[in-house]
């Protein structure tokens, strides 16, 4: 057998971690055949999770293949272990330097109320408290001049100060660094020469931005959770390697790509929305292969709902976004990050989310979730209160004996029971309130949705729905007839869908540079020169994550605006010689932005970039996967009838419940129907027409909107 066969027969593994379950997906090469974990979440230990459910896979391939031994390509990896850091506020505890005069910077923030109403509002408290921020004498121009020089007895007197303090993490963040970062680099240097064990982070090496509250908050956040990151991801590098000789640990980053064990370790702050991501890559997967360009990527799992908006083929990348918010759906109630993430919206509730009465006396949803432990009360693990997933089976859309094939049953007694404490404060019935919580969920995430789509200039009615997650194919249809979305998609493996996504991820790399500057002014050998610096880094990056002998394109990306202006455009260019000549590029591609999105230009206005940007990522290729194991049938098979309570008409009917995996490509039927399988189940409520496509994946068409 040759060299390359051998390559092309390995195994490569895709984890997930979420707040409820962790999902695994192994995927063999030839044929692209796949086998799916899926494991509750153990939140003490995520790596538990993440060594059972790969156990689970290779014990699978081994069972189907009837092979002892195959090696392991690589495991990619997406957490939401950063996220939930923040949140729970369970980081280290990090020390703060930052230029003469500006300590308060975190405390003041944007100084806004993001509720002028809320007599009681909550702001998010800084993850550095004032006593453990340091000031240094030294001080830059906006232009990165030196104006007061970095002294060595300052330099002194900073390390000193950080031995007293007894941190695990310091963040550096200096005025104006984004521009110079010299006096950052030599405060890294001293403290790493006196501390070597302590973690780091300096803003001109994590966000190098301009809005010194926001670039001071990244670099805040990526060093209180780097101690914990770096723990965690040696400790799951060194169990990949006992269970897969040999494999390396790739890191999902929330750009759509990924990067080696190292640089995420090193910038842990680009893994705040890796899971999410990878949902929606295998949402933009499936659209690819059934020839869609403008979807609607919906994944809900067992925490949290979000949506994105791809057009063409491509998410949109946002480069600054909010994360621990104190109140969820509510924006500027969040602590502020710079970095370059799929443009994500949560948009809802999760499969575990727990619905009550509020102060007004009537039935709410959410924010607070179940989690894995103890779960929904259908769970039987000590869950007592009533939440979606207790709301779904208790409407028949959820088969207590076919949890997870079977292998969870779900207890419909104390699901019912749950609903009936809040049926008792309502004074309704028991389905009265698990269609209350249903239609609540499906109304605010296309509520949510709907803006979303609009803030981007688009109608939802031109877009096709693609869903993920366990909870996902449950709720997509009912939302996409809400948002008048005629057409949806599950994908194959909808319930570990983020992990396909692992899989058809791209190495990518995205670098920054702020430099606000009018086009006419631009000093282009200076942009060439700090382009050169970037793009090298970025290629040792991309090396790390083993990306050298991959196909790699580059683009060049700016943030523009008139000026005078307070919001940007985004402008991207493929990669280019940067000079002179770009000018005429760059300003008519602003020009179409700017149009899109405000519908005319401004008349003599003077076009400025705040931001010059680059990204590197390999060639997106189309995967189409199979099922490896044996649940892929030759006769469809009906499982029979099962009364679910169909919301237009708002009563319970019987309605056909069919093996997914029983149907062949090319089959046609009409719902309301249910298709079950072993991680998720598709509920098609209304009139539809459903086809299941080459790969697999079931379109349903909606025929009945109102």
């Amino acid at each position: 057998m040759s060299k390359q066969t051998n390559k092309r027969d390995c195994i490569r593994i895709a984890v997930d971690i979420g707040g409820t379950f962790t999902d695994g997906l192994a995927v063999i090469a030839p044929g692209n055949r796949i086998w799916v974990g899926k494991t509750l979440t153990t939140p003490d230990d995520p790596g538990i999770a993440v060594t059972t459910v790969m156990v689970d896979l290779l014990k699978q391939i081994v069972a189907a293949r009837g092979e002892a031994k195959r090696d392991v390509a690589d495991v990619v990896h997406g957490t939401t272990l950063v996220t939930n850091t923040l949140i729970e506020r369970k980081g280290a505890a990090t020390a703060l330097v930052v230029t003469k005069g500006t300590r308060d910077v975190l405390t003041i923030a944007r100084e806004i109320r993001y509720d002028l109403y809320d007599l009681n509002l909550e702001i998010p408290q800084p993850l550095v408290p004032e006593a453990r921020r340091i000031e240094a004498a030294e001080r830059l121009d906006v232009s990165g001049a030196i104006v007061t020089p970095l002294a060595a007895d300052e330099l002194k007197g900073i390390v000193d100060q950080l031995a007293a303090l007894k941190v695990e993490a310091v963040a550096v963040c200096l005025l104006h660094a984004y521009v110079n970062e010299v006096h950052e680099k030599q405060i890294a240097v001293a403290i790493k020469k006196r501390f070597p064990q302590l973690a780091v982070s300096i803003s001109s090496g994590i966000a190098r931005e301009i809005r010194e509250y926001e670039r001071m908050s990244t670099t805040v956040a990526n060093a209180y959770v780097q101690p914990l990151m770096t723990e965690y991801l040696n400790r799951l590098d060194q169990r990949v390697h006992d269970l897969a000789p040999g494999a390396p640990l790739k890191i999902m980053i929330s750009s759509g790509g990924f990067t080696s064990g190292k640089a995420a370790a090193d910038t842990p702050i680009l893994l705040l929305e890796s899971g999410p991501a990878g949902g929606v890559l295998s949402a933009l997967n499936t659209a690819r292969n059934a020839g869609i360009d403008q979807i609607l990527a919906f994944d809900m799992g067992g925490t949290t709902a979000k949506a994105c908006v791809a057009v063409g083929g491509e998410p949109l990348i946002a480069h600054s976004f909010e994360c621990a918010r104190v109140s969820r759906f509510k924006r500027g109630s969040g602590l502020p990050i710079l970095i370059p993430s799929i443009d994500l919206i949560e948009i809802g509730a999760g499969g575990g989310s727990i619905a009550h009465v509020n102060d007004l006396g009537l039935l709410n949803v959410g924010p607070e979730s179940s989690g894995a432990v103890p779960g929904p009360a259908c769970y039987g693990l000590g869950g007592e209160g009533a939440t979606v997933t207790d709301a779904d089976l208790a409407l028949g859309y959820l088969n207590p004996d076919n949890f997870l094939g079977g292998e969870m049953k779900l207890r419909s007694d104390l699901a019912q029971a749950a609903l009936q404490k809040l049926a008792n404060q309502l004074k309704l019935t028991a389905t009265e309130v698990a269609f209350g919580i249903c239609n609540i969920v499906n109304e605010n995430m296309a509520a949510a949705a709907r803006i979303h789509i609009a803030e981007k200039g688009h109608d939802p009615r031109s877009f096709t729905m693609v869903a993920t997650g366990g909870a996902g194919p449950v709720h997509a249809v009912e939302v996409a007839r809400k948002l008048q979305i005629p057409r949806v998609l599950a994908t194959i493996a909808a319930g570990a869908g983020s992990c396909l996504g692992l899989l058809a991820a791209p190495a990518r790399v995205d670098r920054s540079w702020s430099n606000p500057t009018l086009v006419s002014n631009i000093d282009w050998k200076k942009v060439a020169a700090a382009y050169a610096t970037m793009r090298a880094d970025a290629e040792s990056e991309l090396d790390s994550a083993g990306a050298r002998d991959a196909s790699l394109k580059w683009w060049i990306g700016a943030e523009m605006r008139y000026a005078g202006q307070g919001h940007n455009v985004s402008v991207m260019l493929p990669w280019r010689a940067v000079n002179a000549a770009m000018s005429p590029a760059l300003i008519r591609e602003f020009e179409r932005s700017y149009r899109q999105f405000y519908g005319h230009l401004v008349p003599g206005a003077a076009p400025q970039v705040i931001t010059w940007r680059l990204t590197g990522r390999s060639v997106v290729r189309n995967h189409r996967f199979a099922w490896g194991d044996a649940r892929v049938g030759t006769k469809a098979v009906m499982r029979g009838k099962r009364s679910i309570f169909l919301p237009l008409k708002r009563k319970f009917s019987p309605v056909p419940v069919y093996d997914r995996y029983s149907l062949k490509p090319g089959t046609r039927l009409a719902g309301p129907l249910i298709l079950e399988e072993r991680e998720s189940t598709l509920v098609v409520p209304v009139r539809s027409a459903i086809k299941i496509l080459a790969d697999y994946t079931v379109e349903v068409m909606i025929k009945e909107f109102t």
